[in-house]
Parts: C-alpha cells; sequence; structure tokens
C-alpha cells in the first residue's frame, strides 16, 4: 500500500517542481526575470487593489502555463522518443496555451503601466528636447567605437573580431538608437514601438548562434548607456 504523503511532504515536492522549471527551462527563466521587474516596477505606482491584483493574475497564468507546458513535453518525452503528429500536437497545444497567457499579460501590463509611465517620461522628455540631432550622431558613433575596442580587448580567438564577441555591435548599435529615439519622439508609445524593434533584433542574433543572451545584453547595455549619457550629459 502506497504510504500517503504529508501536507509538508506535498507542499516540498510542489515547490521543488517550481525551482527545478525555473533552473532547467530557458523560458521560465525569462518569465521569471521578467515578473521580478514587473513587481518591483509595480511599488513606484499608485495601483489600486484591484489593479494589483488583475497584474498579479496575469503574472500567474503565464507561470502556471509554462510549468503545464513543460509538464506535457515531459510527459511526451518521456512516453516516445520517436516523431508522432499526435505528440506534436499536443506540444504545440500547450504551447499555444502559453503564448495566449503571454499576450494577455501584455495586455495587461500596457493598460496597467503605460499612462503613468508615460506621464513620467514626458516630463524626462521635456527637459532634453531641445537637444541637438549632432548629438544622435555622436551616440552612434560612440557605440561604434566602443564597441569595436571591448571586441578587441577580449577577442577570443574563434571567428573573426566581428562576428561573435563579448558585445553584441547589433544590439548596441539598436538599442542606442531605440534610446535615442524615445528622446527625440517625445512619446512613450514611439519609444516602446523603438525598444520593441531593438530586441527583435537582439534575439535574432541569438537565434542565429551568433551571440549568447549575455552578449546580447551587454550590448543592449552599451547602447542605451551611452544614448542616455549623451543625450543627458552633455545635451
Amino acid at each position: 500500500m502506497k504510504e500517503r504523503r504529508t501536507l509538508i511532504e506535498s507542499f516540498n515536492y510542489a515547490v521543488t517542481g517550481i525551482l527545478s522549471a525555473i533552473k532547467e527551462e530557458k523560458n521560465m527563466k525569462i518569465h521569471y526575470f521578467i515578473a521580478l521587474f514587473v513587481i518591483i516596477g509595480s511599488m513606484f505606482f499608485d495601483f489600486t487593489r484591484i489593479e494589483l491584483l488583475i497584474l498579479l493574475f496575469a503574472i500567474t497564468l503565464v507561470f502556471v502555463a509554462e510549468m503545464f507546458n513543460t509538464a506535457i513535453e515531459k510527459t511526451v518525452d518521456l512516453i516516445t522518443d520517436e516523431f508522432h503528429p499526435l505528440a506534436k500536437l499536443a506540444k504545440d497545444i500547450a504551447a499555444g496555451a502559453v503564448l495566449i497567457a503571454a499576450i494577455n499579460s501584455l495586455i495587461v501590463g500596457y493598460l496597467l503601466f503605460f499612462d503613468r509611465i508615460n506621464n513620467v517620461t514626458e516630463i524626462v522628455l521635456f527637459k532634453i528636447k531641445k537637444s541637438p540631432i549632432h548629438l544622435t550622431f555622436i551616440a552612434l558613433l560612440l557605440v561604434v567605437i566602443l564597441t569595436i575596442g571591448l571586441k578587441a580587448i577580449f577577442y577570443r580567438g574563434r571567428g573573426t573580431h566581428f562576428q561573435g564577441g563579448t558585445v553584441s555591435g547589433h544590439s548596441a548599435i539598436s538599442f542606442c538608437v531605440a534610446t535615442i529615439i524615445a528622446f527625440l519622439g517625445e512619446n512613450a508609445l514611439i519609444g516602446t514601438l523603438s525598444y520593441s524593434l531593438a530586441i527583435l533584433v537582439g534575439e535574432s542574433r541569438i537565434e542565429g548562434k551568433i551571440h549568447t543572451l549575455f552578449e546580447v545584453v551587454m550590448g543592449a547595455l552599451l547602447g542605451i548607456i551611452v544614448g542616455v549619457l549623451v543625450f543627458q550629459i552633455v545635451g
């Protein structure tokens, strides 16, 4: 007869499942850090109790959907290691559930944060809206020079200096351009769209196996920092 689990044991198994999913699944890591960033950011905005509940529900829904997706994938892989149309369909449907939950969370985040961020953004942009256009070229030139320098310093002896490297040049330039557009556009929506395109550029470098996630993040930080410093200090 199978021994019954205690409440504490059941709780420990559940926590082990959550931690294992975060540790082993790349998408869970992404969801985790985004959720952490959003929750910390929510402390600086005057959310009502209902708005906070909606935000937490959207975050939880993404985690639950991703964990079900992971469980289904592991179960299918356990049953068969050969291609089967039904196995593929099960995985695709589970992945679709995650996509729906993620889209829902984006919509919720947009509706809750946009107006509040837009007000703050307008105040910051008002201070630098007179910045000369030539600062754009200065910022881009600095990004290119710094990227080349970092690639040369941290060259790891594989491929060329300009393919791969510690810093993604494409990401650095795209995020610098996105930062400049955000400053000059004087509109939070324009800035959001610009950064969305920059993220797609970074994602393409990872998908193409040209850069790692770390290298793309380093490039993005370089581009953003240079863009902000040029327009804040020089401007």
